[in-house]
């Protein structure tokens, strides 16, 4: 699956307003209720917040993956945001995290919600397509460099 089939323009956050982690999974949640309109963004904070009780999603490398499963949503859905200045994450590495990926997914899609989840996390490893997300300031840009990197 396309990381770009999950993502939506309108679920891309150029620069993150917040400096916290719950008001990140808020801000992300807000973002990707722009494209799910039926998703209650009170309930996804919760049970992202309840996710990052379970161990942080920051994954390290300025990396973070907060996910959930989401009952009554039909396909699995993604919003990214970047901070340029770092937020505190209790990522693995103890480092700021820069950029976000939250993904949620139908409850009945445990085997395609862990394969995105891979899949996410080896483009993000790779640090030049984490230095190019970083510099890029447009969802229209930051949609184009996941896209070519998706193919």
């Amino acid at each position: 699956m396309k990381i770009t089939s999950i993502l939506k323009k309108e679920a891309i956050i150029p620069e993150l307003h917040t400096t916290s982690k719950v008001e990140v999974l808020k801000e992300l949640v807000d973002a990707l209720h722009l494209s799910v309109p039926n998703i209650d963004p009170n309930r996804l904070v919760k049970l992202l917040r309840e996710r990052e009780e379970l161990g942080s999603t920051g994954v390290g490398s300025g990396v973070a993956i907060p996910h959930a499963k989401y009952p009554d949503l039909e396909n699995i859905v993604a919003a990214f945001g970047k901070s340029s200045s770092g937020i505190i994450f209790d990522a693995q590495d103890g480092q700021p995290v820069h950029l976000f990926f939250a993904l949620v997914a139908p409850e009945h899609a445990a085997g395609l919600h862990l394969k995105v989840l891979a899949k996410l996390s080896r483009l993000l490893k790779e640090e030049s397509f984490r230095q190019r997300l970083l510099a890029a300031n447009d969802p229209e840009l930051i949609y184009s460099i996941i896209l070519e990197k998706d193919d």
